[in-house]
């Protein structure tokens, strides 16, 4: 379509004057050419001169705007050195032209308008750029390098900041650049020469956009971005930068470095550079801290430009002043930069795409973002033709009413309507994003004596060490102890609080995200009231408390396979090896903190709960089973032959654990005949492999940064400590066929691999099944299981009443005789409770005895689970306060914790009476 059939508004003149002058410049100007002409040259003295500079070159360019601007574009590129800098001014008069023509008549959106106005940018700083560098060159000024190296710009990049690294460009606006380069291009005695010569062609490029002669100017230039400002030369080698954002780097320049792009020069090494700066920018936790960094910022912007009075639309700033665009900025930037670690979609540069993705992630309701979205691109099309009228870098509203009669001409609007509109946007912006910034703090209430007796030894806790901290804190206390308060004991709630604050290493972060959600005191309440054993250790682990805000906290158990594939982008986001075993460890830890809150809220139960824990442990070691392979293979190769699966054990395999589980694990691997692997450094596949099982275990259970993510048991591994660590397929088989002994065959009925190659999974799985199915004799099954019996109770001799686990007729006994039946009745399932069935099939027990022998089983086990939530020692009901004990009488389904522990004996003596009638006695047997 042409730019008439486009059109959809039109400016009126404010001086008709001016607005005819405008015309005779063009004769040929006809219907709604002419009368866009006229409004445009009667309301904007910048604009009339350029359509009579450029009315023969308007004529056409109008006919085909797009393609117009794909042609000028085209000549920008191709540009020589002798011509730059008259040939990008008069580029610049035209694309100015025809983007204000363009955009007041409706015919490009304001994305088609900063879009173009920015791609422009990046071409004038190509085009300045290579000639400045080509004279270093010539000269000898950049050692080492030759005409060749001017592809790549030597190593230089320039990176586009703020609106132009965004692709928002406002119709006047400077452009905000950081120059860097690449100084590894460079040998180290050459360095400063290198630096004074990428120093010399970034003035000279900067010259070229920024002096002003008689054609005009390109573009004002701001280089005061980069690191340091006022003691850094203009461009500055990579290195240097990156250790001065890693050390020294402000919340302000995060937020400037989401919009970061490389925009000319080197655009490979420039994305390289970002990349690096990553975690800079990104933080692994969510960073609540951000909020009060933007809103000091902001306040500080106010206060020294003065704009922190009241909305009124004359001489109102609309970037800085009261729900201007700025606040709409910071408002988006802000939330990215609270998550945007965790979630790569929200790393997104445009103002509205970022309020986009950020409600679909659920940060704020659609509304909200399409209003503020709404409000953005209105107030971004007032800050252009505010700037349009003079080509004037303001974005204050005109102070006069002429200015403003002037301004509404422009727009083709009255002025009243004009005004109204623009406070009513403005005012719903600020109500908008305010309360984002400057949440109500509570009013802070008396404390009692005891309270103060506890709370007098805060001060000098670390997380209160900085003011900061105690500023959000001081916001925050009130609230925390009103809610202490309505706990049932609130003095030990106090005192686990207290517990949780003085573990804690640092405040800001937490406070600040305690502060931004409130829910999560609720949590913290309920989680310091069950145990100061778990509030100690969230205290030392407080980023899980990321996962609680990360939209789907409560949502359904999503299953193993969607937890491994999970974890797998997780890893795939790290280039390093040492990254991806803390990446898997903070994620492990976020998603154990779920499953922990889930059973403490009551939204999973005891058996949902362990296969849970299962679920994200087996995702665990297959998500990192391959990483650990492959920097393994970097040195020795691929996995000689098929590969290696993770083969679990015990309660692994079985699909059931508790919050401090150790993994019970038998790597078995088959060489398929390859007899040594093919890397840098080869090893026989049996070292190879040996070698590879001890990375895996150092890969998991290596204290790093984020601390262990599982201790690993070997000892199933067939001899036990004193065979290798893993096992052939071959002689694996050969073992259970020849050597096991019965508890190791028991063992096997609970077996399920974890990890690694389908294939292998697939035929180790098919032995277990062939081994389980020969026949066995009852009482030599029955016989083998009393000794175990036998040796387990004189290992333990005095048993803990509390125990869940060990002692006559509790879980071990009971799971021990459950396998019996599964190994006897060549039952493959896993579970205890079909055992036991199997059992009860054999004739071994009646039906009502199988019963209560599951029922025994179900009640240790919600006592095991739920005593390893909230505590890491043995189980003493006097230790764990009122809470805690409340959490297992109500996870048990009893009332008190006398009779839980009533109910535990009555159950486990019956189950100890129903297996001491089935099995041999022990004397008779040895």
């Amino acid at each position: 379509m042409d730019f008439v059939s486009r059109m959809t508004r039109c400016p009126r003149p404010y001086l008709p004057d001016a607005g005819r002058d405008a015309l005779e410049a063009v004769p040929w100007a006809r219907g709604a050419v002419a009368e866009l002409l006229n409004g445009t040259g009667g309301s904007s003295p910048y604009l009339k001169g350029l359509i009579a500079r450029e009315a023969e070159w308007l004529q056409s360019a109008l006919d085909d705007p797009e393609g117009t601007l794909s042609v000028l574009m085209t000549k920008v590129g191709a540009l020589r050195a002798d011509t730059v800098a008259p040939g990008l001014r008069q580029a610049k008069r035209r694309v100015a032209l025809l983007t204000a023509l363009a955009d007041l008549a409706g015919v490009w959106p304001l994305e088609k308008v900063t879009g173009t106005l920015s791609d422009f940018a990046d071409l004038a700083c190509e085009a300045a750029l290579r000639p400045a560098l080509a004279l270093e060159v010539k000269r000898g000024k950049l050692p080492g390098m030759t005409e060749a190296d001017l592809e790549t710009a030597c190593g230089m990049v320039v990176l586009a900041m703020g609106k132009m690294g965004g692709a928002e460009l406002n119709y006047s606006s400077d452009i905000d650049l950081i120059c860097l380069f690449d100084e590894t291009r460079f040998d180290p005695e050459q360095y400063h020469e290198a630096r004074s010569g990428f120093v010399r062609a970034t003035r000279k490029m900067s010259g070229t956009l920024n002096d002003l002669t008689g054609d005009g100017y390109v573009f004002r230039t701001d280089l005061r971005l980069r690191p340091d400002p006022s003691v850094t030369p203009v461009c500055m080698a990579m290195d240097a930068a990156e250790r001065y954002y890693e050390s020294l780097g402000r919340t302000w320049e995060r937020a400037a470095y989401i919009k970061a792009r490389p925009a000319a020069g080197d655009i490979a090494a420039g994305q390289t550079f970002l990349e690096t700066l990553r975690p800079f920018i990104w933080r692994r936790h969510l960073d609540f801290a951000a909020i009060q960094d933007a809103h000091d910022i902001r306040l500080r912007i106010r206060k020294h430009k003065g704009l922190g009075g009241p909305i009124t639309v004359p001489g109102h700033n609309l970037k800085l002043g009261r729900g201007g665009i700025r606040e709409i900025e910071f408002f988006t930037q802000t939330r990215q930069l609270i998550a945007g670690g965790r979630d790569p979609d929200l790393r997104v540069r445009g103002t509205v795409p970022g309020l986009r993705v950020l409600a679909s992630k659920g940060w704020f309701p659609p509304e909200v973002a399409e209003t503020l979205a709404r409000h953005y691109r209105h107030l971004r099309e007032v800050e252009h033709r505010v700037q349009m009228i003079n080509d004037a870098q303001t974005h204050d509203m005109p102070g006069s009413d002429d200015g403003l009669d002037r301004l509404a001409s422009l727009m083709g609007l009255d002025t009243t309507t004009m005004t109204r509109d623009l406070r009513d946007r403005l005012t719903e912006v600020h109500q908008l994003t305010e309360g984002f910034f400057a949440p109500d703090a509570c009013e802070p209430a008396a404390e009692s004596d005891n309270e103060n007796a506890i709370t007098s030894r805060w001060p000098n806790y670390p997380a209160l060490r900085s003011g900061r901290a105690v500023e959000i804190f001081n916001r925050l206390r009130p609230e925390i102890l009103s809610r202490l308060g309505q706990a049932a004991k609130p003095d030990e709630a106090l005192l686990a609080f207290d517990g949780f604050l003085e573990g804690l290493p640092a405040g800001v972060q937490v406070f600040s995200l305690f502060e931004a959600n409130p829910q999560l005191i609720d949590l913290l309440v309920d989680i310091t009231g069950i145990s100061a054993d778990l509030a100690r250790h969230l205290s030392r682990n407080a980023g899980v408390l990321d996962a609680v805000i990360g939209g789907d906290f409560f949502a359904d158990w999503p299953g193993g396979v969607a937890l491994t594939a999970e974890l797998g982008d997780v890893l795939a986001r790290e280039a390093d090896y040492e990254r991806k075993l803390d990446a898997a460890r903070r994620w492990g830890k976020e998603w154990h903190f779920r499953i922990g809150v889930h059973l403490l809220r009551g939204l999973a139960d005891a058996a949902e709960t362990g296969m849970r824990y299962a679920d994200l442990a087996q995702a665990s070691l297959a998500g990192l089973w391959p990483v650990v392979q492959a920097e393994f293979a970097k040195k020795h190769g691929p996995a000689p032959g098929r590969g290696a699966v993770v083969l679990g054990m015990g309660s692994l395999g079985a699909g059931r654990l508790h919050a401090r589980s150790d993994l019970d694990v038998i790597v078995i691997y088959d060489p398929d005949g390859v007899e040594t692997s093919d890397g840098r450094r080869p090893l026989p596949s049996r070292t190879y492999y040996a070698r590879l099982t001890q990375a895996l275990i150092t890969g998991l259970t290596a204290p790093m940064a984020e601390g262990r993510l599982y201790e690993l048991d070997m000892r199933l591994r067939p001899s036990g400590n004193q065979g290798p660590v893993a096992t052939s397929l071959d002689a694996f088989r050969t073992y259970q066929k020849n050597d096991a002994w019965t508890w190791e065959h028991l063992a096997l009925t609970r077996a399920r691999v974890v990890a690694g190659p389908v294939a292998l999974a697939q035929d180790v799985e098919a032995f277990r099944n062939t081994l389980l199915i020969v026949p066995r004799d009852d009482h030599e099954v029955l016989r083998d299981v009393a000794q175990m019996r036998a040796r387990i109770a004189a290992a333990k001799r005095a048993s803990d009443p509390w125990d869940p686990k060990l002692g006559r007729g509790r879980m071990q006994d009971i799971e021990l005789f459950a396998q019996a039946g599964a190994l006897v009745s060549a039952t493959p399932d896993r579970s205890v409770a079909t055992g036991i069935e199997a059992a009860r099939d054999l004739g071994w027990i009646s039906a009502p005895q199988a019963a209560h022998l599951v029922h025994t089983h179900t009640l240790c086990w919600t006592v095991q689970i739920g005593a390893r939530l909230i505590s890491d020692s043995v189980l003493k009901p006097q230790a764990l306060g009122a809470g805690g004990c409340r959490f297992l009488t109500k996870l048990a389904g009893v009332t008190g914790i006398d009779a839980l522990l009533s109910q535990l004996e009555q159950d486990a003596a019956a189950a100890a009476a129903i297996l001491d009638a089935v099995l041999p006695d022990a004397e008779e047997t040895s």
